[in-house]
């Protein structure tokens, strides 16, 4: 497994970005080559060494900081109960085999996802703000299946689909099969906090996100880089614990290259691409959405916790590994609990993912 005990403030924060590579038998990790369980902190000029310890706050400060935050109408919620934080992302399980420059760039793109997420978390935000923010990061790239550079149906049309689960509340949203939202994660948050709904789809899910001030573009606007849709499951996904630990989990993707029109795999459903609980873990999943769909494999995991007393690991390593393995399924997922212990395995050749931890 991938758990971690918690770091102590002394520590300083750790950083990876990950392209498994299971056939080959190592993990590349920032310039050097690393047996699969080793781990270390990357290069000097890397994003992982420009992430800076906070000022140490006292109890007072940090008290009125957050009494002025949730007084003051319209304010950012401030979370800076404790000065540890984590955030993992994923950008789909598949072949990935690519050259190297193009490795590059999404370890680039991978890089910038983490950095986005570590500054809302090390201001304060939220593990919900966190989440959106790194995932919007994908979605604009053109190069992972999400957002801008999802794939098409078998007629030649985006249809795209997202989810965001609050860990805390257990509250959620999501869209599904929508065609002109430029960011489906931002509106599948719009769906969480401004609706009695948990999914919205296609058409009404589009008006929603208009009546609610969402941007939304030409369906022309989806057009991934070229010569980058290369992996089979490019779904992104990212989870987060923030400074007062709570978790939050998202997914955003494309779906399927070529799936029938309407078709809506794992990635908006709770529980079984997307699922956060503060009392377990938050986890966020990649891969062919109908198997993941019939094992529930997001809410699994977290029920082999609750019910099982499994650990992240474990759980984790179960639901791929056997369950989901065992339905002919593939790709992997993502997971946090709410100790920041993390665990990504996958059943796929090779899956994009990189974590910040402070």
């Amino acid at each position: 497994g991938e758990d971690r005990p918690n770091l102590t403030p002394s520590c300083a924060p750790k950083c990876e970005v990950i392209f498994g590579r299971l056939l080959r038998g190592y993990f590349r990790v920032g310039p050097r080559d690393l047996r699969p369980g080793a781990y270390s902190e990357m290069a000097p000029n890397s994003v992982c060494h420009t992430f800076s310890e906070g000022p140490q706050m006292k109890p007072y400060i940090s008290l009125l900081v957050f009494l002025f935050s949730t007084l003051m109408p319209g304010a950012a919620p401030t979370c800076t109960q404790y000065e540890d934080f984590t955030l993992v992302m994923h950008g789909g399980a598949g072949s990935w085999n690519i050259s190297v420059e193009k490795e590059e760039a999404y370890r680039l793109k991978i890089q910038e996802t983490l950095e986005t997420g570590k500054n809302v978390l090390q201001k304060g935000g939220t593990s919900l703000d966190a989440v959106i923010a790194a995932i919007r990061v994908m979605e604009d790239s053109a190069i992972f299946n999400a957002g801008k550079g999802a794939v098409r149906n078998s007629q030649n049309v985006v249809e795209l689909d997202a989810s965001v689960m609050d860990g805390n509340t257990l509250r959620a949203g999501a869209v599904a099969a929508v065609k002109t939202i430029k960011n489906p994660v931002h509106v599948a948050l719009l769906v969480m906090e401004h609706s009695s709904h948990v999914l919205l789809t296609s058409q009404g899910a589009e008006r929603f996100a208009e009546t609610n001030g969402a941007t939304i573009v030409d369906p022309s606007y989806f057009k991934p880089a070229p010569g980058y849709l290369v992996h089979e499951f490019g779904t992104v996904g990212v989870v987060a614990r923030d400074r007062c630990h709570n978790l939050a989990a998202g997914t955003s993707t494309g779906g399927l290259q070529g799936k029938l029109p309407g078709r809506v795999g794992d990635s908006p459903l709770i529980g079984s691409g997307t699922y956060a609980n503060n009392q377990t873990c938050a986890v966020s999943a990649t891969g062919q959405g109908e198997y993941f769909i019939r094992g529930v494999a997001a809410h699994s995991i977290s029920a082999l916790m609750e019910y099982g007393g499994k650990s992240l690991s474990e759980a984790a390593d179960f639901i791929i590994k056997k369950k989901i393995s065992s339905l002919g399924g593939a790709g992997g997922v993502i997971a946090l609990d709410i100790a920041g212990n993390i665990a990504m395995p996958f059943n796929t050749n090779g899956m994009a993912r990189g974590y910040v931890r402070h």
